[in-house]
């Protein structure tokens, strides 16, 4: 399957497991890469001593490219890109941020640099400051999301006309199908976070993929846009919110319901009343917990299929 981003990135399949905080350790990152797709590190739940372990063990665990992925809203930035430097990854995924303020540096130290944006105007300025490619996340996607929301299937085409460099389409992306459906719409590849949850391989805790497996049409919120837009699976901690908004809670109210440690509390430790539970609206079709492995060949085996079934209507 070559193209634009497989050559970039120098993998097989244009299938990229999204760097998801505490579920995307070395385990899931090598795993994906030895199936032949690109496995990111979640650098956004590690202390940059803890990404600098995970990087080490990603590289005697895979002679496969591998990648980093970097919230820049959290603290330390500087110091967790001080680690990724010195630890000589090639790949990093910026998010959540302005590309401005790293790109330019990565670059320097002979890093491919991705940007994730959820419009046409972030797409932009990411390209406009060198970055390499894009992942165009639409509003279906888990986790920090854009305020925006503008579907995937929207959002691929609109940012597809306006660049000139490769294109990763995210959110709502789970099946071979979709991902096909996803690059008949412009993308070169594509980014895929939810799905890779539900693996032996993610590092989120065993209780929350349950419930991702337990997930329906629904079951999932885009919230705190006050803050920052987070999609969440609905559970108890989830209540608190709603109701916060029911009563007209101002932002400051809503920053101190929400205090520290929430999403690792609930993905990472396992507390399903009071932990954050962070997962796209794609959980509603996972029904097994699958090898990595496993799952990158379904992706290419249905996406073949579903090609050749389409083929076949002319």
């Amino acid at each position: 399957m070559a193209n634009p981003i497989t050559q970039l990135f120098g993998i097989r399949y244009p299938i990229i497991q999204a760097g998801m905080v505490w579920a995307s350790g070395w385990r899931l990152a090598s795993a994906v890469s030895n199936a032949g797709g690109l496995g990111l590190l979640g650098a956004g739940s590690m202390y940059p001593e803890v990404l600098r372990e995970h990087i080490q063990k990603c590289k005697k665990a895979t002679d496969k490219p591998f990648g980093v992925n970097v919230p820049l809203l959290y603290p330390d930035i500087d110091q967790l890109m001080e680690v990724i430097v010195e630890e000589k990854v090639s790949l990093v995924f910026t998010a959540a941020g302005n590309p401005k303020l790293w790109t330019a540096h990565l670059k320097s130290h002979g890093c491919t640099v991705v940007h994730v944006v959820s419009s046409v105007k972030f797409a932009l300025k990411a390209q406009a400051c060198g970055a390499d490619a894009i992942v165009a996340e639409g509003f279906e996607a888990g986790g920090h999301n854009g305020r925006e929301e503008t579907t995937t299937l929207t959002l691929i085409p609109l940012v597809k006309k306006a660049l000139n460099i490769p294109l990763i389409a995210a959110g709502g992306i789970g099946s071979g199908p979709a991902m096909l459906a996803a690059m008949a719409l412009g993308a070169d590849g594509v980014q895929v976070g939810s799905r890779f949850v539900a693996t032996p391989e993610a590092s989120s805790h065993p209780h929350f993929k349950s419930e991702v497996l337990k997930a329906e049409q629904g079951s999932t919120e885009l919230t705190l846009k006050e803050l920052t837009p987070v999609r969440l699976l609905k559970n108890p901690f989830y209540d608190q919110i709603k109701k916060l908004y029911a009563e007209g809670a101002s932002s400051e109210r809503l920053k101190e319901v929400l205090g520290r440690g929430r999403a690792k509390k609930g993905m990472f430790e396992g507390d399903l009343v009071e932990g954050e539970l962070e997962i796209g609206q794609v959980a509603a079709q996972i029904e097994s917990l699958l090898p990595a492995e496993t799952i990158v060949q379904e992706f290419i085996t249905t996406y073949n299929t579903t090609l050749e079934r389409l083929a076949s209507l002319d």
